[in-house]
């Protein structure tokens, strides 16, 4: 059997991208662009000391006795929180947790110096 066209069939030398318009495509990136990415609000700058909102607040009549009693127990949990993850890690993971325990031992010892000083717990 003849085939009528060559195998494969000749096609023009010619790019796909030279039919279409660069300005229109070029228009339409910066369309695609300020839709998903909208520039910032030119009625507030942008600082860079702007902190977000707080999701959690502390009581502004809370007693000083109660913050520094929570702050302990927090240094406390989060210190064996992270000795006791040490324990399942080798190498350099486990030197980055030993020095983060050490850093919270350290402030732990701050807050009970200053529990020592300002008020007195009694147990």
């Amino acid at each position: 059997m003849f085939k009528v066209t060559p195998n494969p069939p000749e096609t023009p030398n010619v790019s796909p991208d030279e039919s279409l318009d660069s300005k229109k495509l070029h228009e339409a990136a910066h369309r695609a662009l300020d839709h998903y990415l909208p520039p910032p609000p030119l009625d507030k700058p942008c600082a860079s000391n702007d902190r977000p909102p707080p999701i959690f607040t502390i009581a502004p009549d809370i007693n000083p006795e109660a913050l520094l009693a929570h702050t302990y127990e927090t240094f406390c949990s989060a210190s064996t929180l992270t000795l006791d993850l040490s324990d399942d890690l080798e190498g350099k993971h486990r030197n980055l947790a030993l020095a983060i325990y050490s850093l919270m031992e350290l402030g732990l010892l701050l807050v009970e110096k200053m529990m020592d000083r300002e008020h007195s717990v009694r147990v």
